[in-house]
């Protein structure tokens, strides 16, 4: 891995570290980003950074960087990792005390950690068989709209699911179909693409609204709706969104078929569309992009 940037400094992964009363490592008091770069571009940097900002904001942390220093702070990490698609990771913590308590002061210095990795995209295999997929009694928190680094509850949700042999779950709570583990979640009943609006208790996806936009500029008929477990069960198709993961079809939902069991015709589609906006953006074409607003 090339190195990665800890307060301030750019150093080898090794090196970097971080106080053992960092409220991070304690009580998971911190927020986090991650943002896809082709060819060397942040991919929506503009939809991610005011994510940062929104979960930030919803925290009480004060923003370290500015828009110029977050863009300056990347472009390092993406120079220093070299030619090839990579993944960003950012965390802010609220930074170190002097002892451990839940109660904090409102001066402490945020802990600012980035990193990139490299970014391989969905292997094709997985492309063309789709995902297995469970369902799952969501039991994570009200807040699900902070990107917060506390994600212990997510980790248990996909262990569980993947013990069972799954890929991931689809979460339920209160008799609706919210989203995945780490994904916003999307169905396709006669032709219509729905997905659930935002709130409290889905992330709001940074990739999902790509998708939406990229439905609505090939025509594609779309809505923000709730789902039902039962529509989930009758859906003709089932996706799944992230930044690293992209648009990934679910062909098998608790063991039974969605649709035909393969990947939808609609999906084709929007993989379709999508995989244009990187090649725009890999060539230096970022407003070729209908979603990219750069």
């Amino acid at each position: 891995m090339s190195d990665v940037y800890l307060n301030g400094r750019f150093l080898p992964l090794a090196e970097a570290q971080v106080s053992v009363l960092d409220r991070g490592f304690l009580f998971g008091d911190g927020v986090y980003e991650v943002v896809p770069a082709y060819g060397g571009y942040p991919f929506r940097l503009t939809e991610h950074l005011a994510r940062l900002s929104a979960s930030l904001a919803a925290v009480g942390i004060a923003e370290p960087l500015d828009r110029a220093g977050w863009e300056a702070l990347f472009a390092e990490l993406l120079r220093r990792a070299g030619p090839g698609d990579q993944s960003l990771y950012l965390q802010i913590t609220r930074g170190a005390d002097v002892r451990r308590d839940h109660l904090y002061r409102p001066q402490l210095a945020p802990t600012v950690f980035a990193m990139c990795s490299p970014l391989a995209g969905p292997p094709a295999e997985q492309l063309a068989r789709g995902l297995t997929v469970s369902t799952l009694n969501d039991i994570r928190w009200e807040r699900c709209d902070i990107k917060a680094i506390t994600l212990l509850a997510n980790v248990m949700l996909r262990q569980r699911a993947r013990e069972a042999g799954a890929d991931d779950a689809i979460l339920l709570r209160d008799g609706l179909a919210l989203e995945g583990t780490a994904s916003s979640l999307f169905v396709v009943h006669d032709g219509v693409l729905t997905t659930p609006p935002k709130g409290t208790r889905l992330l709001p996806g940074v990739t999902r609204d790509l998708v939406l936009e990229l439905a609505a500029d090939n025509a594609l008929a779309w809505r923000e709706a709730d789902i039902t477990e039962a529509q989930l069960r009758a859906a003709d198709e089932i996706w799944l969104s992230s930044s690293t993961r992209e648009v990934m079809p679910v062909t098998v939902l608790d063991g039974a078929n969605v649709g035909t069991g393969t990947p939808g015709p609609v999906w084709h589609h929007m993989h379709q569309w999508y995989q244009v906006c990187k090649a725009h953006l890999r060539a230096g074409n970022p407003g070729r992009c209908v979603g990219h607003k750069e």
